[in-house]
């Protein structure tokens, strides 16, 4: 049985209650995080999309772990504490991730304009092979071919170029929610505070040390962040943000002789 520390159950309501609202009420779409420069992008996004989530599954996940390893932490730090803890992982994790997706949707902008300029092969090749993963850069490879052998192929260049804009257009006006930034920074507070804490984590078989947890969960996050997977939608790193946001804030509470219990 979870027992709720009362930061911990505040969160909760809230979160679940954005969620219901956003699903079945409201539309709250300006409240998840757009990439700057995108026309639905605004300041206050930072907070709020920590309170936005994607569906059923991504809530439940997110709030399983604020419940399992929160109150611990609230205990030791205070209500107080531990809520500007979470807000700074969260709004820091989303600076973060938002600042590198901003790269890459601008750098994605100057390509795409590189290949409408001059239509080549080679200019084809660089913007798929930097901007898709593996498995859908090929599928672009043989158009890549045919504007090397035949440049100005009208037909292939107006193709290629409207699926460009397309996933160009996807990647601006994508948006990222979900508390899992601030989580991910509980989860380094945990580990590091809490390190010899046994966990029992789907699907081993055995209970964990949480240091050894946090370590593999963090090379997971990087694995699968550097390796772009088609289908896959989890911001990894915003977790590794919100990892190493919170790992920065406990260093500077214990540099300053703050007390963490």
């Amino acid at each position: 049985m979870f027992q709720l520390t009362p930061m911990v159950r505040n969160l909760l309501i809230a979160n679940v209650v954005v969620f219901i609202a956003s699903k079945y009420l409201l539309n709250l779409n300006l409240l998840a995080l757009y990439p700057i420069g995108s026309p639905m992008f605004w300041p206050w996004q930072f907070l709020t999309h920590m309170f936005m989530h994607a569906d059923a599954g991504h809530i439940f996940s997110n709030m399983i772990g604020l419940i399992a390893l929160g109150p611990l932490l609230e205990q030791r730090w205070g209500a107080k504490r531990f809520l500007t803890f979470w807000l700074i992982c969260g709004v820091g994790a989303g600076v973060l991730y938002n600042g590198l997706r901003t790269y890459e949707v601008h750098r994605m902008g100057q390509q795409l304009e590189t290949f409408r300029a001059e239509p080549t092969g080679v200019n084809l090749k660089d913007f798929v092979e930097t901007n898709l993963p593996k498995e859908l850069a090929e599928t672009h490879e043989s158009a890549a071919v045919k504007l090397h052998d035949n440049p100005g192929d009208t037909y292939v260049i107006q193709n290629e170029l409207a699926q460009l804009e397309r996933v160009y257009e996807a990647s601006r006006d994508g948006a990222m929610v979900g508390a899992s930034g601030a989580l991910f920074g509980i989860l380094i507070a945990f580990g590091m505070l809490f390190p010899n804490s046994l966990l029992m984590v789907f699907p081993l078989p055995v209970p964990i040390k949480a240091k050894y947890f946090v370590i593999l969960y963090g090379l997971f996050e990087f694995f699968f962040g550097i390796r772009r997977v088609p289908g896959d939608n989890i911001a990894h790193f915003a977790h590794l943000g919100g990892m190493l946001v919170g790992f920065i804030v406990l260093q500077i509470w214990q540099r300053n002789r703050t007390r963490l219990y």
